[in-house]
Order: C-alpha cells, then structure tokens, then sequence
C-alpha cells in the first residue's frame, strides 16, 4: 500500500512540475520579444531544460493487448485519404502540428464549440486555416467498431501525420503512443503559442523553445512546407514586401511573383485564395523547400526569415544543409516529429479521457 501511495504521490508531483515548467515558459515567451539576445538564450535554455524534465508515459506498444491493429487500420484510412487528393497529407499534418502547440497533443483541436466549451477551431489563426477533420471522423470510427473506447484521438492524429507523410515520400519513424484526449480546448492559447506568417525569427524561435523544441527542430520542422498551401491573407505581406529583395531580380524569380501577384491581389478581395509553399514539388515531401528558401522565393516571411534575417546564424547553416542533403533533413524531421508529439498535457493523465467522438467530450 505504502507502495502504491508513493507512486501516486509522485505522479502528481511530476504533473504539478510539469505544469509549472509550462508556465514558466510562457511568462519567457513574452519576454523574449523584449530582450536582448543574450539574455534570450540564456533563458531559452532554462525554459527548455525545465520542459524536458518530465518525460510522457508513452510507449510504442501502447495497444499492443486492446487494439494490435491500430497503425495499420491508420495506415489503410490514410491510404485512401491521400490517393484520393495528395493534399490531404498536408491537411493531416497542419492539424497535428496545431494541435501539440497548444496545451499539448491533446485532441483539443479536434473539438467543436459546445455550450460548455470554446474550441479552438475558430480561434483567427485557426479559421479557414484547418481542414481534414473528416479523415480523422472516419479513422476513429472504424476504431470504434474493432477495438472501442480505447484508442484516443490524440494518438490517431499523431499516428495518421506520420502515415500522410510517409505517403508522400517522407521519411519513417516510430510513433509513442498512450496520449489522453483533453476535456478542454485552448481558444485563446492559439493566438499566443501558434507561430504566424508575418512573425521575425526570434519571436518563431521563442515559440519553438516554448514547446521544449530546439532552433534545428524548428528548422527540420518547418520543412514540412514543402508539402501544403498558404492562403493569400498569409503571403500577402511577403509577395507586396521585400520578395524581390530576397530573391534579386532574375526572370524566373520574377515571372514566379507574378503568377502569385495573380492569385493574391493587393485588397482583401482574395484573402482565400492559395498558393503552393512549395511551388517546384509541390505534393511531394523532399527537400525542395530548402532550396526554394536558398533562392530568396519563401512564400510566407516566417519561413523566408530562416535563411535571409539578419539573425539567421545559425538557422542559415541548417538551411543549407538540408538543402543539398535530403538524407540529413529526413533523420532530423524523423527526430524533431517524436519530440514534437512527445509534448503532451500533464492535465489529461489525471483528467483525460479516450472520446467516442473526436469532436466532443465524452458525456
């Protein structure tokens, strides 16, 4: 008995440390933007240490005794999403992502608005931005008719981004697996912890760093845009700013902003139209965006930023790196993807649950 209590006792120490490290991370976060530099490292690596301290219960063979077919009912469901529309994967991908930066790989951005509950779905970085949640819709209900209420939304999002990758071309990796669905969302989180289009390369790396996530995560991470689309309201900005800058004035540069200016006009009037991230393989997950960043042709400033600001030291080499070694970016995305979904909400192993329905909290 002495045992077990001990073990209690523990595990709510560890989930009342993690969460105190989570908010000493934001109170950072909004540090950082005023700062000097100096200053930022060093508490960047306070925050970071302090986000590692607590590793997540997740294992790789989580399901192997209430649900052995799990990945490769994921898989066939994935299948079918991307051959249908390759762009899928991307969708896939964006909505695991969004999901993790906010208060974890919780499912929460899979909830809809409820009386009780304000999801994060129409949170403004979020809106018009997410789709794929019917592809989720259909993975969990065929988990529901083989193995029911045991497999959680948070670990089929994970599950399903590593399989639209791979589907595409990308690289293999394990997934851990063990996450609960929260029973809250974090609408108002979104605006503070998600990365935006227009943000400069300290306020993306304090937001990386955040997350317990490193700059080379951050820049092995971002070359998931070399599969995807960014809405018009997102590279307005970029397109109408200092992309001729970055790219200089050759002719293919050009007739390439061209063809943006064309789908994107200088008004309002075509916030929703889009345009590949990666306009030379754009279904396809390689290394092209790195190479697109090398010739100044970034569509939105955040990613153009890793390799032109001012600051881009060390974010530069990476960048070029990853562009001449396609194998190299491959083993770090592999590695930055389970760290990614390694950032899990300490709330849910006291207060989680498996949904029945991705969309609502279980009554």
């Amino acid at each position: 008995m002495s045992k077990i209590r001990s073990l209690i006792d523990c595990s709510h120490v560890r989930v009342f440390a993690h969460l105190f490290c989570l908010q000493l991370g934001k109170l950072m976060a909004s540090f950082l933007h005023y700062k000097h530099i100096v200053l930022q490292i060093l508490v960047l690596s306070i925050a970071c240490s302090c986000l590692h301290a607590s590793e997540p219960p997740l294992t790789l063979d989580y399901y192997k005794s209430t649900c052995p077919t799990v990945l490769e009912i994921v898989r066939k469901e994935m299948e079918c999403a991307v051959l249908s529309d390759p762009r899928n994967a991307a969708l896939i991908l964006r909505l695991h992502f969004h999901d993790c930066f906010v208060q974890g790989c919780d499912g929460s951005v899979l909830l809809e608005d409820t009386i009780t509950l304000k999801g994060e779905k129409k949170a403004p970085e979020n809106r018009n931005a997410l789709k794929g949640f019917r592809i989720i819709d259909r993975i969990k209900n065929r988990l529901e008719y083989e193995c029911p209420e045991k497999v959680s939304c948070a670990d089929i999002l994970t599950i399903a981004a590593r399989d639209a990758v791979l589907l595409v071309g990308g690289p293999y990796w394990d997934v851990p697996l063990g996450r609960k669905d929260s029973k809250k969302a974090g609408y108002e989180l979104v605006e503070t912890n998600l990365p935006k289009a227009n943000d400069g390369l300290l306020s993306i790396i304090s937001k990386f760093i955040h997350q317990g996530l490193s700059v080379t995560d951050m820049v092995a991470l971002s070359g998931s845009h070399t599969i995807g689309m960014a809405r018009c309201v997102n590279f307005r900005e970029r397109i109408y700013g200092d992309f001729t800058a970055t790219s200089g004035m050759n002719p293919v540069s050009q007739s390439y902003l061209n063809s943006l200016k064309s789908v994107c006009s200088a008004d309002s009037k075509s916030n929703q139209n889009e345009s590949a991230l990666d306009h030379v393989t754009p279904n396809l997950f390689d290394n092209s965006y790195y190479d697109i960043l090398l010739r100044g042709e970034g569509l939105i400033n955040s990613d153009q930023e890793l390799y032109s600001s001012v600051l881009a030291v060390q974010t530069k080499k990476l960048v070029e790196k990853y562009a001449v070694n396609a194998i190299a970016f491959f083993e770090q995305f592999s590695k930055s993807m389970v760290k990614l979904g390694n950032i899990t909400n300490p709330e849910t192993y006291v207060n989680g649950e498996v949904r029945k329905n991705c969309r609502f909290v279980n009554t």
